[in-house]
């Protein structure tokens, strides 16, 4: 079994009474939890929920409408629906960047983790669109940071590569990091809490009041 990194002990992330907004009006609110070490979070909701925004606001790229969020910047990560790649680099040579923006080694640890060694030399643009999504998944594993922000991460990806994917966000898991993941599909992860959003959705008349710019978050 995994050690538990001892710079993560203690790290709890802990939304209160959250209203998040997308173009100005609250979607969803009244959102609460917490999460400690070793704990994965899936939200589950239809398109248009607010899944991705309740990710962006907990990521700190949007303002919350009203609740407090606990988290600090430099404890988690954020993965969207851009791989976050530079074409020219091999794929080695976008961990190495990464890498590198966070301080951190395990390159080589990364790229046998999304089965990238054989492609380790390609460049990023010669790679298949399920390539990429493995390559932008395996930055992950060089930022060392506690908390994985996922919002579908397994676009792209076939039953294989989804696979390495949750096998790489368990062993995260056990050594004390913690991931919340914005998905429509069943990664086999029994031991996630479930956050459906479906029960809070903001009402009609419910609006932001940081004004008029927020429209165009």
């Amino acid at each position: 079994m995994n050690a538990r990194r001892a710079d993560w002990v203690g790290l709890t992330l802990e939304a209160n009474a959250l209203a998040v907004t997308r173009g100005g009006i609250a979607i969803l609110q009244g959102i609460d939890f917490r999460l400690t070490c070793g704990q994965a979070l899936v939200l589950r909701g239809p398109n248009g929920m607010g899944k991705t925004t309740l990710l962006r606001t907990l990521a700190g790229l949007q303002p919350p409408l009203s609740g407090a969020i606990s988290v600090l910047a430099e404890h988690f990560t954020y993965a969207a629906h851009a791989d976050g790649l530079k074409s020219v680099l091999t794929a080695r040579e976008n961990l190495e960047f990464w890498a590198s923006v966070y301080d951190q080694t395990g390159v080589q640890d990364a790229l046998v983790a999304m089965d990238l060694t054989h492609l380790a030399n390609r460049r990023a643009a010669e790679l298949s669109a399920g390539q990429k999504r493995r390559l932008g998944l395996a930055r992950l594993l060089v930022t060392g940071r506690w908390l994985w922000l996922l919002d579908e991460p397994t676009v792209s990806l076939d039953a294989a590569s989804s696979a390495l994917f949750v096998a790489a966000l368990r062993a995260h898991l056990s050594i004390g990091g913690a991931a919340i993941i914005a998905t429509h599909i069943d990664l086999g992860l029994p031991e996630a809490q479930i956050l459906d959003l479906t029960p809070f959705r903001a009402g009609p008349d419910a609006r932001s009041t940081h004004g008029f710019d927020e429209a165009f978050l």
